[in-house]
């Protein structure tokens, strides 16, 4: 009688349980209706394709399927690493992707901070408008814009170091000059949206902290060391975990608008050589190769975010997982 009145018992308490849930879920049920669209394209864009990494350990025909194609194990995997070309490819990768990251990641925390000491709104808003708007324009107008302006007849800068006496450079022709075009166009774009996470976050710091600060003589220098930058650090530290998780993903359809064989020792990076060699190659494309490549830079970039986090929570106790 008594292991039945408790086996009872836990069934109306689990019962009651889901009732509980399932009414604070129709309560809310606006809101998950607005969160299904989100759900929908991650389930179908984001984790269907998971499946997909399989044809990396085949030889796929598309014609036999994914199921039915021929088991090769790790030869893909073996093939690109037996290549000679696959070191240059992932330094060049690792170096773009690191000055792009050490760069967009500094760049609008800094202007984010001065633009937080700026009274006048109007000037403010000025301000945020024109360093916002190049992260709506598409890469093609703003790579189309770049070579108007570095033409070696009659591009701006050119003209500019003509005055000096200094020969046309073409620089889109030049591998040393790649990287630092790379990065001053990722910058550019970007760094206007990325200040406006900083911004909300500088917006949430306690301003007693700052009269505090003040009454002890602090200037505005140190109070954007000593009460801003501590105030935003969990966010500072969540968005550095985030933007190292994406160090190994460059902006391909920037690098092809740029690309060109005078270039390659320094702008051939993974992307662009999965496509150049696999789709771009004559022959029916190797679908296989080109993700077991993809899926080598997930795994890279996996192990990033992982060491990244554990150190984050080892010595700051911030962390995003």
């Amino acid at each position: 009688m008594a292991e039945s009145a408790r086996l009872s018992e836990q069934t109306l308490l689990v019962s009651g349980t889901s009732k509980s849930l399932w009414t604070k879920i129709w309560k809310a049920r606006l809101l998950y209706l607005i969160l299904l669209p989100g759900f929908i394209h991650l389930l179908i864009f984001k984790l269907a394709p998971i499946f997909g990494v399989i044809i990396s350990f085949e030889n796929y025909s598309p014609f036999r399927g994914m199921l039915r194609s021929q088991w090769v194990g790790f030869a893909q995997f073996a093939k690109f690493f037996s290549d000679p070309y696959s070191l240059v490819l992932i330094r060049n990768t690792i170096l773009l992707a690191f000055y792009s990251l050490a760069f967009t990641y500094v760049v609008p925390i800094v202007f984010a901070l001065f633009l937080n000491e700026v009274r006048n709104r109007a000037v403010l808003r000025s301000v945020q408008t024109v360093s916002l708007f190049p992260y709506f324009v598409s890469a093609a107008v703003v790579i189309s814009i770049m070579y108007t302006f570095l033409s070696p007849q009659g591009g701006l800068v050119n003209q500019f170091l003509a005055l000096f006496g200094i020969k046309p450079i073409f620089f889109m022709a030049q591998p040393q000059w790649f990287r630092p075009l790379y990065v001053g166009v990722s910058v550019w774009q970007q760094f206007g949206y990325s200040a406006i996470i900083y911004l909300a976050a500088i917006v949430g710091v306690d301003p007693e902290l700052y009269d505090v600060a003040e009454v002890d003589g602090a200037g505005r220098w140190r109070k954007m060391f000593n009460v801003t930058i501590p105030g935003i650090r969990h966010v500072l530290i969540v968005m550095l975990i985030l933007s190292i998780g994406q160090i190994l993903t460059v902006d391909v359809s920037k690098v092809l608008l740029m690309y060109n064989p005078s270039v390659y020792s320094t702008a051939d990076i993974l992307q662009t050589y999965v496509y150049r060699a696999v789709f771009a190659s004559g022959g029916f494309p190797n679908y296989s190769y080109a993700a077991a490549v993809g899926l080598i830079q997930s795994i890279f970039a996996f192990l990033l975010v992982i060491a990244s986090n554990q150190i984050s929570k080892r010595y700051s106790e911030s962390s995003i997982f």
